[in-house]
């Protein structure tokens, strides 16, 4: 054809490079599309083309397959020579202080038909060591230009008869992807005419017209002069959205005028600390708005400072919108451009410790406190740890907004400080504060000095030991026994998968009964006992290579589903099934409620691949090798755990370590053998901390933690209306990676303890099971002479419905109404409340068992 050798013309009218590198990053994806659906999938309106059939355009690809191969064979050697002569793919480029790399340019040629002129451009592309895709069709160059976004498009506006040129570029234009792009439009050269304007093409989105001239080193010379001015100037223009990305993110207030003191631009925090929207300030002069001192002797001081070039840094005190006087620490930096002259001044600023706010927050904390101080002696003390239902949509009524506990309050304050500099703040306060308020203040820095804050207190233990027994239990250490007895756990090695174990099994050729127990799993009601029955206590291998599968995880991780089974066996190997709750079956129904957690819409949105795969395997490995005991009895018996892990989450390090070392030990087993060393961290790292969530002493802080970090703003932005542009800010909330470090430690303990969220006759099982754990412990306690945690469980005096009352009361509640209204599952809160109204229809009763007597069975429907 003319062209540069290293140049192909695929049948879908698309050319690109014939060389492996350019088949995998350079050639467009050839399917058959219409315009019509072109224009859905990529949301670009007005493309008008010129056409004998206007009604479809189709990409063609029904070239044979040994037309296909005799071409790449021919064009083969040639694309091998060509290649050596590109120059270096990446350029570095100084922009201030930042050094950018920029690629190898990509241009896009699109021309109707192949003449002069476009075979000059694919010579000068060569020469200039570009990659280079030719475009036959407006759908063909759309198509490909939302595939590659190249740095220059070429369009010949010449031939309107084969395609509009204008309009073809004011499409491109309404890409998102064009906003850097150099469009240039080839036109006609007329000499015996009159110069022709410009500005339709200017109009249409063309950067720039050349005149057509095919002349090889003219066209190499154009594409020299773009490299080294237009795009230049676009690839410097585009770096500067991670500089603004860093000013809206700063927690400074930061202010841009001009040299004629026109405020051009203000960040969030300048917002937020004034009072002011962006679109009050942009665009006025400083003195059309009141925000600064009107000293005119101070002021002239530091305009005589900076109109010098030099910095300016001081204290002085501004207006906010709402009247209130506030002291900033402000630097102002004159900025030199064009000329040597001063063309910006940029300002930031920082609140200083303010004794008016301090008052006014003491004045709140105090009034807030007295009211906490009446509304002490309500029994329900779970509203006194946090009212989650107050920050959803569900509403809460002002008597639960009166039961925050203080520690709610100071995290619903905006504060960016460590909890030493709010003490110094509050301290600050007190010197000048009213003898009420500063009493006040006393009681609020006794209660942050303490250690457990996020920990709500109890009343005395006669009032409700059941839940002072259970929280003692769950979210404490016990107490260390001074006696020097020792209780060590059997000195076990970890379980080797017993040759029974190993039969053959994968999705394919799973037992029918086993397969029909799991037809439903995809489903909250699912019945992992059924499953426990039909594998003889073994449904984590078979429930886990189902689930697995449904999410790809053998895809995600490179390995075979021999190796995956192998996995699941050894981990199932080291599940206790001595254990009456805390075993293998345990692990699967975890595992069950994390996938159907993982399938929220809300979920998805949220969560990246690497999320879902790590909150499945955490889910899976969250228990192993449990011994059937709580911390506070490995802590208080000195077990060989407790001393190796400080008596600091002694389990759960135990789990997470454990699972970690039976994976890699073994090539057979271990899943991870073929991940690239950082994402196996990454992936390594998700795992430990969602095992680690499981921890019941850190229960209040994560539960505090996402009600603070994502159910708030989240619910603030839904009261804000969807009309307002807020989806970008929800965006930010589900994805920024804090906040979904919170969503899965949230997901996996919600997970953990959902049991009193499972149909009824589910969630009786499961409190038969761990009740008798509970059991099982208090006997070895008291046979050991070690002290009795949970003195509650003692077989013979329990009250199995109270301890669930306590344990929904005081843990479920709060958490799955933060879940619920995250995640949207109104089928688990139903069940919640049915399950309650059980256990307290029983515990009316004066009834300690699970179930009622046989006669009243019926009408409970058990």
């Amino acid at each position: 054809m003319g062209c540069a050798p290293s140049i192909h013309i695929s049948d879908s009218r698309v050319v690109y490079h014939s060389s492996k590198e350019s088949e995998e990053s350079n050639s467009p994806h050839q399917t058959n599309t219409t315009m019509s659906q072109q224009q859905q999938g990529n949301s670009v309106p007005g493309l008008f083309i010129k056409s004998s059939n206007t009604s479809t355009y189709k990409v063609r690809t029904n070239s044979s397959k040994k037309d296909k191969r005799e071409n790449s064979q021919s064009m083969e050697p040639d694309t091998q020579t060509s290649r050596s002569s590109l120059k270096a793919a990446v350029t570095d480029v100084q922009f201030g202080p930042m050094r950018l790399h920029q690629d190898q340019l990509q241009v896009l040629l699109v021309f109707a038909k192949e003449d002069n002129q476009s075979n000059g451009f694919c010579w000068a592309c060569e020469k200039a060591g570009f990659r280079c895709n030719i475009a036959r069709t407006p759908e063909s160059a759309l198509e490909c230009f939302l595939d590659k976004q190249h740095e220059i498009i070429i369009i010949d506006h010449r031939h309107s008869r084969y395609f509009d040129a204008e309009a073809l570029c004011r499409s491109i234009r309404t890409t998102k992807a064009s906003e850097n792009t150099v469009i240039i439009g080839v036109v006609r050269r007329h000499s015996d005419r009159e110069e022709s304007s410009i500005l339709p093409l200017i109009a249409a989105g063309f950067t720039r017209r050349y005149v057509e001239n095919s002349n090889i080193m003219a066209c190499y010379n154009e594409l020299i002069q773009l490299e080294f001015g237009e795009v230049r100037a676009q690839f410097k223009l585009r770096a500067c959205n991670s500089i603004f990305t860093a000013l809206e993110k700063s927690q400074e207030a930061i202010e841009i005028t001009s040299e004629d003191h026109v405020i051009q631009y203000v960040n969030p925090a300048f917002e937020t600390a004034m009072g002011y929207q962006i679109g009050e300030l942009i665009g006025k002069e400083l003195t059309e708005v009141p925000i600064n001192e009107k000293k005119a002797d101070f002021l002239d001081t530091i305009n005589s400072c900076i109109k010098i070039g030099k910095e300016w840094q001081g204290m002085y005190y501004t207006k906010k919108k709402n009247g209130d006087s506030i002291q900033q620490n402000v630097k102002i930096i004159p900025v030199i451009g064009q000329g040597g002259k001063i063309r910006h001044y940029v300002s930031i600023s920082r609140l200083c410790n303010d004794n008016n706010k301090a008052e006014r927050i003491c004045e709140r904390v105090q009034a807030e406190s007295q009211t906490e101080i009446q509304t002490c002696r309500h029994k329900d003390r779970r509203k006194g740890s946090l009212d989650v239902r107050s920050t959803t949509s569900r509403g809460s009524d002002g008597s639960s907004q009166r039961r925050h506990s203080s520690m709610a309050r100071i995290h619903s304050m905006t504060i960016e400080a460590p909890i030493t500099k709010v003490i110094n703040i509050i301290n600050a306060a007190q010197e000048s504060s009213p003898i009420p308020v500063a009493e006040a203040l006393d009681r609020v820095l006794e209660i942050l000095r303490t250690t457990e804050l996020y920990s709500p207190q109890l009343g005395t233990k006669d009032e409700d030991p059941h839940t002072s027994d259970l929280v003692g239990g769950l979210m404490t250490d016990g107490l260390r026994r001074l006696s020097g007895n020792e209780y060590i756990l059997s000195a076990k090695q970890t379980h080797l998968v017993p040759g029974s174990l190993i039969s053959p099994i994968s999705l394919n050729d799973i037992p029918p009964r086993i397969a029909q127990a799991m037809e439903n799993e995809e489903y909250w009601d699912f019945d992992i006992f059924e499953l426990e029955a039909a594998t003889h206590k073994r449904p984590l291998v078979y429930l886990g290579l189902k689930m697995f599968a449904r999410f790809g995880i053998c895809e995600f991780l490179n390995c075979s589903e021999s190796t995956l089974r192998s996995w699941l066996q050894v981990i199932e190997a080291n599940y206790h099934p001595s254990n009456s709750y805390h075993n293998s079956t345990h692990s699967a129904d975890v595992l069950h409620a994390t996938a159907y957690f993982l399938s929220k819409e809300r979920v998805k949105q949220t969560l990246d691949p690497i999320d879902e795969v790590a909150a499945l395997i955490a889910a899976t490995v969250h228990d192993v090798d449990h011994p059937g005991r709580t911390n506070s009895f490995l802590c208080n018996a000195g077990s060989e755990l407790a001393i190796l892990y400080n008596d600091t989450a002694v389990l759960e390090s135990h789990h997470a370590a454990l699972a970690f070392q039976i994976t890699t030990r073994d090539d057979k087993c271990n899943i991870f053998k073929n991940m690239e060393r950082n994402e196996y961290r990454t992936l390594r790292q998700a795992i430990i901390d969602m095992v680690l969530a499981t921890e019941m002493t850190k229960h209040f802080e994560h539960v505090n933690k996402f009600v603070n970090s994502i159910n708030k703003p989240l619910a603030a932005l839904e009261e804000n209306g969807s009309n307002n542009g807020d989806g970008d800010s929800v965006k930010n909330v589900l994805t920024s990676p804090e906040n979904r470090i919170l969503i899965k430690r949230m997901l996996i303990k919600c997970a953990d303890i959902s049991n009193p969220c499972r149909p009824l006759e589910q969630c009786i099982e499961w409190a038969g099971r761990i009740s008798e754990e509970y059991f099982a412990q208090t006997d070895d306690e008291k046979r050991q002479s070690l002290p009795v945690v949970m003195p509650v469980f003692d077989r013979n005096t329990c009250s199995i419905p109270k301890s669930q009352i306590s344990f929904i009361d005081y843990f479920i509640t709060d958490m799955f109404d933060a879940w619920d209204a995250f995640a949207d599952l109104p089928n688990l809160m139903q069940h919640l409340d049915n399950n309650f109204k059980y256990w307290k229809g029983l515990d009316d009763k004066k009834l300690r068992s699970l179930r009622p007597p046989p006669e009243e069975q019926l009408d409970h429907g058990v």
